[in-house]
């Protein structure tokens, strides 16, 4: 049987983030461990963990293991507890996958890629950092550009507004989705049934 994925959501710890864009990770982790009836439980390795089988297979039988994390340290230090993860369950940078929020990309577009840069992102330069590698997969979950003058870093810390709330609740399922393909069928697969027109 092949390794599991390790998926770990990027975010902040604290409830008053729970709803920011900059935790658009951390609420798909939120939904997939949801999908699967588990919880996520304290780790040792400063992340909240839940070990799931995510999806069916052929015949109902259930999906291949995954290992659902939530970094309890803050985002720009999520490096620290990714390591201590892949450490611990005994996987390489080719079975994590990390899902995060994008500025560069529309808001509700989702996009699968492996390596690359970090994009001013400083939740994927720790990682990255901490890792010694950037050649791991990511879930980039668009939400655009701050209007007008407003300062990035207040904008990706501000809520997903009240009014597109339905619309960001479809984009996270499809995003859950995405991973759930991920770990059935491989990344390649996930990336061309996401991309394709």
């Amino acid at each position: 049987m092949s390794a599991p994925w390790l998926v770990v959501g990027l975010g902040n710890p604290e409830p008053r983030y729970a709803r920011n864009r900059h935790n658009i990770g951390r609420m798909v982790i939120d939904l997939l461990v949801g999908r699967t009836g588990a919880t996520l439980s304290r780790h040792r390795t400063r992340a909240r963990v839940a070990e799931v089988r995510l999806g069916l297979l052929p015949g109902g039988a259930p999906g291949p293991r995954a290992v659902l994390a939530e970094p309890t340290a803050f985002m720009n230090v999520s490096g620290g507890p990714v390591r201590a993860l892949t450490q611990f369950y005994g996987l390489g940078a080719e079975r994590l996958l990390v899902i995060h929020d994008d500025l560069d990309l529309p808001e509700h577009t989702l996009r699968l890629k492996r390596g690359g840069g970090e994009g001013g992102h400083n939740g994927l330069r720790s990682v990255s950092q901490a890792l010694g590698t950037r050649d791991y997969a990511r879930l980039r979950v668009g939400i655009g550009r701050p209007p007008g003058r407003q300062d990035v870093a207040d904008f990706v810390l501000t809520d997903l507004p009240p009014r597109s709330r339905a619309q960001w609740g479809v984009t996270l399922e499809q995003a859950a989705d995405a991973v759930q393909t991920v770990v059935l069928k491989g990344f390649e697969r996930a990336q061309a049934v996401l991309h394709a027109p």
